[in-house]
């Protein structure tokens, strides 16, 4: 009777447990759902009122507007190109200086840290001036790498390592160091280690934060306008679509 009613109560709470979570994905749904459903309607500068989760009539006069523009190709190859680079770039850098920052003691390292998390701190558009500056000393150029795929993809990779790395470094830190142990007295170094080892282990983490870099990445605005402003072989789709 005991492990009857045992049994019951884990039903139960399994029960409440998923229909709390199915409750909660339709509530949060519901912002994606209104902007899906409101890209059909009747091109306007402003929201229906009152708010209509269903539109009135199917127009793709938007999507034809869109799609119709001669640019869209090129900004559509640009955005992907940027993101693939971008996303490829970062989660490699980050892993290694996550790794580095969790499992290897160097001088400096703690307050090189503080430094990392104190960049995360500054909103970024507060940076775009010192960056596009930077970006324009760079190369031979009178414009430097301003308007240009490197610019733009060098400025991503730079500005996103500190948040990256501080989203991987609890997950390297928190594997058992008697897995790196093992790997030192087999003669095995901290490549070794990164690779055969950690990489592997931190592998769903890695896969969120490329996921966390994909999006950002793909529908990011400010900065694309700002660095590549009117080159228009070089425009992405966010600034196309604005």
């Amino acid at each position: 009777m005991k492990l009857r009613g045992k049994k019951a109560t884990e039903i139960l709470g399994q029960t409440v447990l998923w229909v709390i979570l199915i409750a909660s994905l339709l509530i949060f749904s519901v912002p994606f759902f209104f902007m899906i459903t409101n890209s059909f309607e009747e091109f306007s500068y402003v929201l229906p009122y009152p708010p209509k989760l269903f539109p009135t009539r199917l127009d793709f006069s938007a999507y034809r507007h869109i799609l119709s523009m001669d640019i869209f190709p090129t900004a559509l190859a640009n955005s992907v190109i940027n993101t693939v680079i971008t996303v490829m770039i970062s989660v490699f850098v980050s892993t290694l200086s996550a790794y580095g920052f969790a499992r290897i003691r160097f001088p400096g390292r703690d307050k090189l840290f503080a430094v990392y998390m104190f960049t995360l701190m500054v909103p970024g558009f507060l940076n775009i001036i010192p960056q596009f500056l930077v970006l324009q000393g760079i190369g031979a150029s009178q414009n430097g790498l301003i308007g240009t795929k490197a610019g733009l993809i060098l400025l991503y990779v730079g500005g996103g390592i500190c948040g990256n790395t501080f989203f991987l470094r609890g997950h390297m830190a928190a594997l058992p160091k008697e897995l790196e142990d093992a790997v030192k007295i087999d003669g095995g170094g901290h490549m070794t280690t990164f690779f055969r080892v950690m990489l592997p282990l931190a592998l769903p983490s890695i896969g969120t934060l490329a996921i966390f870099c994909l999006q950002g990445t793909w529908e990011e605005f400010f900065s694309a306008k700002v660095i590549l402003g009117g080159v228009h072989s070089q425009i992405t789709l966010p600034v196309m679509i604005q």
